[in-house]
């Protein structure tokens, strides 16, 4: 059960803990320095905060809770469970009780409508996907010129093994019509006024009926954190975070288009501005389209921003790599700004829809300032471009990857 002023409670004696300059347990010292990790417009007003249940992460707003993972948890494949960032577009924050807590599953496309309770719900073959889970506008406080939007830089993302039921097995229950032509989802958070719209998602039926699809009740083999979706949520490996809804309380087969603001105004992108493969062709229009599934990119962990390296010896670089499922094929890295490259090493595969780590041994004969740069190509031949493909909204931003050193 997540408590509203638990919530209150716990977060707001954190921040009064910062604001009195004191330390946090000691983990100021072993964390990067936020100006190494934050956009211009956000290093000032951002502070490493700690939500009940959670490490301290960079914390870019309160109500409603939007929480950025820092950049060294990212060393590991897998985000854990703690560190993992949060994302809430409302701030009406809900209290579950498991005990009435039920999952709604109905409408006009439904010959069976039914409820779920969670003992119910594990009844279902139980099934489990790693997939990284990036909300729609990570890194959106890297764009120049600069967008409206929460401001998140590198971590408004994480890995993770989640287990559950498949969507589509508990649709085939509730029975499919065949006019069904989107499945469509709500929470249990909601908005603190009337007139602010709930967050109300629909996906395409052809999606819903992906076995890759989860209503996922663990993450990395623990019960949902109550700030990533506890107790059911749902899962869309390879699509944007913004589908994947948390605290799941209906699931509605729709007949026609759903036209929420979520879905009509928001989370969309001009038309044929990004090579994507995924389509969400009811959703279309003339000008724009729904957000769908992630393009490729990367992210360099090692060595950190701003790290002194010593010349003409060779410097270990590490980082991440991921796509929206079709897998990655290789990473490239550049000690001269692009001007030649070098294959980087690829670790082992946890699955498409994972992050895939990759590492190379580089040396800077000069000093001074430099940058690293890594850019990765998935197996459809997409690579991350050098320049910006700018959208409204501030999405898919995957520029080659690049960080700062100093060599000494």
């Amino acid at each position: 059960m997540l408590d509203r002023r638990h919530f209150l409670h716990g977060a707001g004696a954190v921040a009064a803990t910062a604001a009195a300059g004191l330390p946090r347990s000691g983990w100021a010292a072993e964390r990067p320095k936020l100006s190494d990790e934050l956009p211009a417009g956000t290093r000032e007003a951002a502070v490493l905060d700690a939500l009940p249940g959670k490490q301290p992460l960079i914390k870019l707003s309160y109500r409603p809770p939007n929480y950025e993972t820092p950049l060294n948890y990212f060393s590991s494949v897998i985000t854990p469970n703690d560190a993992f960032f949060v994302r809430y577009h409302l701030a009406d924050i809900p209290e579950v009780d498991i005990r009435t807590w039920k999952l709604k599953v109905g409408g006009a496309g439904a010959s069976t409508p039914l409820e779920l309770a969670l003992a119910e719900l594990r009844r279902f073959e139980q099934v489990e996907v790693t997939a990284v889970c990036q909300c729609s506008g990570n890194r959106r406080g890297l764009f120049n010129p600069h967008v409206a939007g929460v401001q998140w830089g590198v971590g408004a993302m994480g890995n993770a093994r989640w287990k559950g039921v498949r969507l589509k097995d508990v649709l085939a229950k509730a029975g499919v019509r065949k006019e069904t032509v989107e499945v469509v989802l709500d929470g249990a958070d909601g908005p603190v006024i009337d007139k602010t719209p709930d967050f109300v998602k629909s996906i395409p039926i052809w999606k819903a009926l992906d076995d890759t699809v989860l209503i996922a009740l663990e993450m990395n083999g623990q019960p949902l954190p109550s700030w990533n979706g506890f107790p059911a949520r749902l899962v869309v490996p390879g699509w944007t975070g913004t589908y994947w809804m948390k605290h799941l309380t209906s699931i509605e087969l729709a007949q026609k288009p759903y036209d929420g603001f979520w879905m009509k105004s928001a989370y969309r992108i001009p038309k044929g501005k990004f090579a994507l493969v995924d389509r969400f062709l009811s959703q279309e229009t003339e000008v724009n389209t729904p957000i769908t599934e992630m393009v490729v990119n990367s992210l360099i962990t090692g060595p950190a921003p701003g790290q002194r390296i010593a010349a003409r010896q060779p410097v270990a670089v590490t980082g991440i790599a991921w796509d929206g499922g079709y897998g990655i094929q290789s990473v490239e890295v550049s000690a001269d700004n692009g001007a030649t490259w070098q294959p980087a090493t690829l670790g082992d595969d946890p699955g498409r829809f994972s992050f895939r780590a990759f590492s190379a041994r580089l040396n800077f004969a000069k000093p001074g300032a430099q940058t690293i740069l890594a850019k990765a190509t998935n197996r459809l031949g997409a690579s991350q471009p050098r320049e910006l493909i700018q959208n409204p909204a501030g999405y898919h931003h995957n520029l080659v990857a690049r960080v700062a050193v100093t060599v000494a």
